[in-house]
């Protein structure tokens, strides 16, 4: 027993010890990283978007000396950057300054992290700030709304299954001693990773440690999300909004994680489908080059927030649950049948003919030299080396590089095989016409495409079975919900 006792002391003495990344060098740039192992997925049940409001007070509030309003007045002249974000599983704090004025904004910095304010009228300034965020921001924001939307959807009574940010009636019931409570509970040792880039000096490096271990060893306890509920069949929500176009998100919970053996197949799956904001995968070549639907048709097989904005995935949006996901930008509501059935065709039809050769070899090509792109910057460096250890997994630049230098065109299809597929998915469609929709697409009818000049046969024999792919969807498959209840 007395053995036992010792073990367990040393693995929460383990456990509590802060996580530090560093990568020293002669840029007169300093970077940092605060991520802490905690976001939407630790909000309690019934106070959705706790986690969201807790680290803007903490990143957008005053510290226990200074205002909001000194703070900024302080860090302006310095031209220096401090900001958070938060996701299921991770709340990340980002900033960077110049080396001379490092020491000034460091004090500034530690005291927001370690030593927040908590005043009233912040709290209400902010609570105000992400209702508003919601109501006005995210529903304005048809693309990113059918996103989110899929994911509740998806995740219905699972811990991922609200916004990151909340709702509206969770948020406007929030107390300040709420905040209070989940930075206590929450924000420890044990769930921080300390990033820092740059130019700092090793005894700087040894302040911030030393500073930070006036945060409390352990956090709460917080249990693991179980998987979500097995789709049973084709499912739609459609939100009805007073718009233009039909934005479309499409998708189903896959298990591939980074530190499974067939995620480097899996990633040249979905880069060959669809690379985010690239033109060379399937999808932007057939729907927006050959047809001309909308601007652009991606793939993914890791959360990709507010990818309309970006053109590389970002870091520190680290999960244990991933979801499939087709991003279908808008298009003119007559193409909005034919734009989704070619989109499940050409799915359907990667996963029944695999990936062809030439295929294979030039996306390949392309992620050995892409994923360089996405550690450019010091920032990136750091959140992509903290999101390895989470994951438990080398180097995700040399990870990436070896394995495709390794894998073989019969790997690839058979992680297509065993993880994709066009049936038990989730549809999501922002649309004016919600009821309009719903009949069309529950409908067997054909959905021809005209153009404004002749195509290629080529072309125009693929839309002759384009325009009648079967969506198995009937009228009760579908949820019509006005654009004002979502994440109401």
């Amino acid at each position: 027993m007395r053995l036992l006792a010792s073990l367990l002391l040393l693995a929460v003495a383990a456990a509590a010890q802060i996580r530090v990344v560093q990568l020293p060098g002669k840029s007169p740039l300093v970077t940092f990283r605060f991520v802490f192992t905690t976001g939407a997925a630790s909000d309690p049940a019934e106070k959705p978007g706790l986690a969201a409001l807790t680290a803007m007070m903490v990143a957008e509030g005053g510290t226990k000396d200074l205002t909001y309003k000194q703070i900024s007045d302080a860090i302006f002249p310095m031209a220096s950057s401090f900001n958070v974000y938060i996701d299921k599983e991770m709340t990340t704090f980002t900033g960077e300054t110049h080396v001379d004025n490092l020491a000034e904004y460091y004090k500034l910095v530690r005291a927001r992290l370690l030593e927040p304010g908590w005043r009233e009228d912040d709290f209400t300034r902010i609570k105000d700030d992400a209702i508003n965020a919601i109501k006005v921001g995210l529903r304005n924001n048809d693309e990113e709304l059918a996103k989110e939307v899929l994911y509740a959807d998806i995740y219905a009574g699972n811990a991922y299954g609200h916004y990151n940010y909340g709702t509206v009636s969770s948020l406007e019931k929030l107390t300040l001693e709420d905040v209070k409570q989940f930075y206590r509970m929450n924000y420890s040792q044990s769930n921080l990773f300390l990033g820092v880039a740059g130019g700092f000096s090793p005894p700087f490096l040894e302040g911030m440690k030393k500073d930070f271990k006036r945060l409390p060893e352990g956090a709460g306890f917080h249990p693991r999300s179980k998987p979500p509920a097995n789709i049973e069949g084709n499912r739609a929500v459609i939100v009805e909004k007073d718009t233009r176009s039909v934005a479309i998100s499409i998708g189903f919970p896959i298990l591939t994680t980074r530190n499974l053996a067939e995620y480097p197949a899996m990633l040249l799956a979905a880069s060959y489908l669809g690379q985010h904001r690239m033109s060379g995968g399937v999808l932007y070549d057939q729907l927006r080059e050959q047809r001309g639907l909308n601007y652009g048709d991606y793939a993914y097989i890791e959360h990709f927030p507010l990818g309309m904005y970006s053109m590389e995935p970002p870091s520190n949006v680290a999960r244990h649950q991933q979801i499939f996901q087709l991003w279908i930008r808008p298009v003119e509501p007559p193409t909005a049948k034919f734009a989704l059935r070619m989109a499940l065709y050409q799915l359907d039809k990667l996963v029944k003919e695999g990936i062809p050769q030439d295929g294979f070899e030039r996306t390949r090509e392309f992620l050995t030299k892409y994923v360089n792109v996405l550690t450019r910057t010091k920032s990136a460096e750091l959140g992509y080396a903290i999101d390895s250890i989470w994951y438990a997994v080398p180097n995700y630049v040399e990870m990436v590089k070896n394995a495709m230098a390794k894998i073989k065109r019969e790997d690839v299809n058979n992680a297509i095989k065993s993880r994709l597929r066009t049936n038990r998915l989730v549809i999501v469609a922002v649309s004016k016409d919600g009821e309009a929709l719903k009949k069309l697409l529950a409908s067997d009818d054909p959905s021809p495409m005209t153009y404004n000049s002749p195509k290629p046969e080529a072309i125009t024999d693929v839309d002759k079975i384009v325009e009648k792919w079967p969506l198995h969807l009937s009228e009760a498959d579908f949820k019509v919900v006005p654009v004002g209840e979502v994440f109401q």
